[in-house]
Formats: C-alpha cells, sequence, structure tokens
C-alpha cells in the first residue's frame, strides 16, 4: 500500500529539479562561450590584436624585436642570500624605480614609446 504513494511524490518534482545538474552544465557552457565571445570582441576592438606577436602572421616580424634591454641588469634567482646580495637587490631596484618616477602618469602621452622605454629619443 506505502508503494504508490511513494510513486506518486516523485512525481511530484519539476522538471528542473530532475535535470537540475544537467541545467547546471549547459548554463556554465552558455555562460562561458558569452564570456569568451565577449573578450574576443574586446581584444579585437581594442587594437591588442594588432600588438600581438604571437600570432601566426606576425612570424616574420618576431625577428625584428629587440629583446635585449643594455642599461637592465636582471637580479639573480639563485644564490645565497646576505647583506652583499640585498645591497645589489636594492640598487637594482632604486635604477629601475627612478626610471618609473620620471614618468608623469598623469602628463601627455604615459603610453608612449619613450615612456615606456621601448625606444629612446
Amino acid at each position: 500500500m506505502d508503494e504508490p504513494q511513494a510513486i506518486t511524490t516523485v512525481d511530484k518534482f519539476s522538471f528542473r529539479s530532475k535535470h537540475r545538474f544537467l541545467l547546471l552544465i549547459v548554463l556554465s557552457i552558455l555562460i562561458a562561450s558569452v564570456l569568451v565571445l565577449v573578450s574576443m570582441e574586446i581584444y579585437n576592438s581594442s587594437g591588442a590584436a594588432q600588438l600581438d606577436l604571437s600570432r601566426p602572421g606576425y612570424k616574420s616580424v618576431r625577428a625584428q624585436v629587440v629583446t635585449s634591454d643594455n642599461d637592465f641588469k636582471n637580479y639573480s634567482n639563485i644564490g645565497p642570500i646576505n647583506q652583499n646580495t640585498i645591497s645589489e637587490f636594492k640598487s637594482l631596484f632604486a635604477q629601475q624605480a627612478k626610471k618609473a618616477k620620471t614618468v608623469d602618469a598623469f602628463g601627455g602621452d604615459p603610453l608612449s614609446p619613450y615612456a615606456l622605454g621601448i625606444s629612446a629619443l
């Protein structure tokens, strides 16, 4: 006698409650797809796509990129930590901080190649 009552209680569940995991997966995929489409539109419309040298169309231009910066010395990420290495790091940091402070962020063109250190005029 108890069995028909159990079947009727299961039938009361809605479609959404029966398939909520499947709906979660489908909605997650749809939301992710919309976000990817929006980000790709922003990527193309902002001009960042033209600066991306990793794209296959810019393979011939990659060789022209200057990758060395003569006035910048990298700090070694290996070795002992002592007073000499700390003072070396502080002096390298001070040099780069001084360059960063010379740029007027609220002035004319803070993203100019000269301000970014890409080209020296």
